[in-house]
């Protein structure tokens, strides 16, 4: 048995939320797209719902993907990353993008996310945002893309909605301005996108209580529990030298 589970575990009790008032700025929305195209269709997608976003009333910013390096050792304070991971601090909502390749999401989009860390010291850089997930294919209808996607979106601790846009042939589906064509898929990306706008004013201010989680509480609190029982950790404590030694390192 681990330290940590003795046999007494902490109690639980009833749930509630706490009573926090309401934010009233405009909600913030990061799009992320995977692909380096000139005439990207995952982007073009992702532009129609931040169109669709703008005159919902959110804030929108775009990661442009073109200057982020592999994801490495050493390359932490390349700019693109540190862009890239302000954006997604900044951020309360999220949209997606991803063409299908091979079956799978496309290594520029997966690159992106492997720059994000799960934790940067105490901070959570997806931690119960909202999540739009969208995919765009060559050829007929699937939905490969927007599963991975989701099981990308609940590793980075994400809300993600239960809408979601896939384009299937989407060279068909764009006009020349690259703005999407009257149909249903761009009906779907509406309600994709409204549902969205709707999921992220519901949870933003309720966050961090939102994921809170009863394991990482009995984690910490045992990791308190540690470090108060090690004189070294106590700032401002001294230690007192064996007897007999002068209290220095030889």
């Amino acid at each position: 048995m681990s330290p940590l589970h003795d046999g007494a575990p902490p109690p639980v009790g009833p749930i509630s939320l706490p009573e926090l008032p309401r934010s009233t700025h405009p909600p913030r929305v990061l799009v992320l797209y995977g692909s380096l195209r000139e005439r990207s269709y995952s982007r073009l997608l992702a532009e129609e719902g931040a169109r669709l976003l703008t005159a919902m009333g959110c804030e929108v910013r775009f990661f442009h993907p073109h200057a982020l390096p592999m994801k490495g050792p050493g390359l932490d304070a390349h700019p693109a990353v540190v862009e890239l991971r302000a954006l997604s601090d900044w951020s309360e909502a999220q949209v997606w993008s991803s063409p299908e390749l091979h079956g799978a999401v496309s290594g520029v989009f997966k690159n992106q996310i492997d720059w994000l860390p799960l934790n940067t010291g105490a901070v959570r850089p997806t931690q119960g945002r909202t999540l739009a997930v969208m995919q765009v294919s060559g050829g007929s209808q699937s939905f490969n893309v927007v599963n991975a996607l989701r099981l990308l979106g609940r590793w980075m601790r994400m809300i993600t909605i239960p809408n979601q846009s896939s384009v299937p042939k989407a060279y068909d589906e764009f006009h020349e301005d690259g703005t999407m064509r009257d149909s249903p898929y761009r009906d779907r990306l509406v309600d994709v996108m409204e549902e969205l706008v709707r999921f992220t004013l519901l949870t933003r201010d309720l966050r961090d209580p939102l994921v809170d989680r009863y394991s990482e509480r009995r984690e910490a609190a045992h990791q308190e529990r540690v470090a108060a029982n090690r004189p070294q950790d106590r700032v401002g404590d001294i230690v007192s030298a064996p007897a007999g030694g002068s209290g220095s390192a030889s």
